[in-house]
């Protein structure tokens, strides 16, 4: 396994810093057993988009993979 890349950090945590823009981080209030399980879902959603073979579950993947970012905090309301 390689290590992680490592960027800047905001100082409330809720951004990191790639090429000079800021992207999401997860909720860092989230407890750990919570993230865990989002990211989870997201993954699960990921390859559900990777493997879609029709239009509609396309539409359905998408779908949670957004659903799981938000719920990540890394989409919607700040």
């Amino acid at each position: 396994m390689t290590a992680r890349k490592s960027y800047p950090t905001t100082p409330d945590g809720r951004y990191f810093l790639v090429n000079d823009r800021l992207w999401r981080c997860s909720n860092p209030a989230l407890p750990e057993d919570v993230r865990a399980q989002y990211v989870k879902e997201l993954m699960t959603a990921r390859r559900a988009v990777k493997n879609a073979q029709t239009d509609a579950a396309l539409t359905s993947a998408r779908a949670a993979v957004h659903s799981a970012k938000v719920k990540l905090g890394e989409r919607g309301p700040v």
